[in-house]
């Protein structure tokens, strides 16, 4: 797991490889990923938008962008936590992602970007 914190926002990121919805022959790598963001804050946050950096091993860089996450845009209050799984595929079985978030503090309006850490996508071709 690795852990980011921006300005009270504590973000989580738990990676697994998909062995069985993969096919390695085919240059096929499936990988999901579970995110927290937890509001240690003493401020309400809504997280508006995000961003990615997806780095694969086969292919160039590429920036995904979008409103919220998996079609949600949570309102964190303080002490709060969202959780979402989301997944990636690769053409290798090695790349990395790392990103932020926009979010909005509600008390006052104003956005911060808070850090997704960048975590890593190793397929294990060995699995059983």
């Amino acid at each position: 797991m690795v852990v980011a914190v921006t300005k009270g926002i504590k973000v989580s990121v738990e990676v697994t490889y998909q062995a069985e919805f993969s096919s390695p022959h085919q240059h096929h790598y499936v990988f999901t990923y579970k995110v927290t963001i937890e509001n240690n804050s003493q401020y309400t946050y809504q997280l508006l938008r995000r961003k990615w950096e997806i780095f694969d091993a086969a292919e160039s860089p590429k920036i995904v962008e979008g409103s919220g996450v998996v079609g949600q845009q949570p309102v964190l209050e303080p002490g709060e936590s969202h959780a979402y799984v989301s997944g990636c595929n690769l053409k290798s079985g090695l790349g990395k992602m790392k990103g932020s978030y926009t979010m909005e503090k509600l008390f006052d309006g104003n956005l911060v970007e808070v850090i997704v850490p960048e975590f890593q996508m190793i397929a294990n071709i060995f699995h059983n």
